[in-house]
């Protein structure tokens, strides 16, 4: 598989403070792939070498097969956590502004700028001071800077901060959309819901280390705990506990324990002779938010959970 973005064994440091910690991950070409970690974990600072803000200690970072150098960021898209607009000018000038920065005529920002903003019902807002739009609206115009000069790679540092569930989802219209037109884009976010739904590759950066990285799915996999969800009718049978190890129970359901190498096939008509009314039979994988806390949580936060 074709990569957009490798880095190859990259360090940063801040004084004393190593922020990336000899990091290496590759970005198949493509896809969406999701930058995860907690606060201060070095994500922001890997985002900023990729963009060039900065530059490695050590190490190299290469993009679509070049090392990076300073035609690289026209290919870049990048929305920041942190917002830039300039707020005393009109949405229509400052788009063309950032189009024109990033190598585009100004003929070709004019037209970009009108037709992303007819995309997201905009277009009235053009002699608007950005200063008198609300923050939602805000962080749409920052999106249009973000594309308007179609880049190869995307960035996205929390996308959705500021939005309503409406706005949200048309965000998340326009991201799938650049995906199908063969963008790549690079998601970053705390909320782990939104990776599991938008993202296909994930790696996981904490305390500068890349600690865990592939595809979502084989991910989810690698971390399973063997579980499986039975929903019944009626009473569970009484020798029921006797034959199967119960970790969970509701109304209605139960979640069982197997062994490495169970599966549903072996597991159902087991069930299927103690006499149960079965509704429904799953396996349980975990959610990537259940990964995230197992693989960050400190050695002293684990001895908590035992006591």
């Amino acid at each position: 598989m074709t990569n957009i973005l490798e880095i190859k064994n990259v360090t940063k440091r801040y004084g004393n403070k190593i922020a990336v910690d000899h990091v290496s991950l590759s970005v198949p070409q493509g896809c969406i792939f999701g930058l995860l970690g907690p606060n201060g974990a070095g994500k922001t600072s890997l985002i900023r070498m990729i963009t060039t803000i900065t530059r490695p200690d050590t190490g190299q970072i290469l993009l679509g097969g070049e090392a990076l150098h300073g035609n690289h960021p026209r290919q870049i898209g990048y929305l920041p956590e942190e917002r830039g607009l300039y707020k005393k000018m009109k949405v229509g000038e400052h788009l063309m502004y950032l189009g024109q920065l990033k190598g585009l005529s100004r003929k070709t920002a004019d037209a970009a700028a009108r037709r992303w903003l007819e995309k997201l019902d905009l277009l009235d807002r053009w002699d608007h001071a950005v200063e008198t739009l609300s923050k939602g609206l805000q962080q749409q115009i920052q999106f249009i800077a973000t594309v308007i000069h179609e880049p190869r790679l995307l960035i996205l540092d929390e996308p959705f901060s500021g939005l309503d569930p409406v706005n949200t989802n048309r965000l998340k219209a326009e991201i799938r959309l650049l995906h199908e037109q063969g963008v790549s884009i690079i998601f970053s976010t705390h909320r782990m819901e939104q990776v599991e739904e938008i993202c296909e590759y994930i790696a996981l950066i904490n305390v500068g280390k890349n600690v865990l990285q592939g595809e979502v799915n084989e991910v989810r996999e690698r971390y399973k705990q063997h579980h499986f969800q039975l929903s019944y009718r009626g009473d569970l049978p009484d020798s029921f506990a006797d034959q199967f190890q119960i970790v969970a129970n509701g109304r209605q359901t139960v979640t069982l324990a197997g062994k490495a190498g169970d599966n549903a096939n072996v597991l159902l008509p087991q069930i299927l002779g103690t006499g149960v009314q079965i509704q429904a039979f799953a396996e349980v994988l975990p959610s990537l938010n259940d990964i995230f806390i197992q693989v960050v949580r400190t050695p002293q936060e684990a001895a908590l959970e035992k006591i």
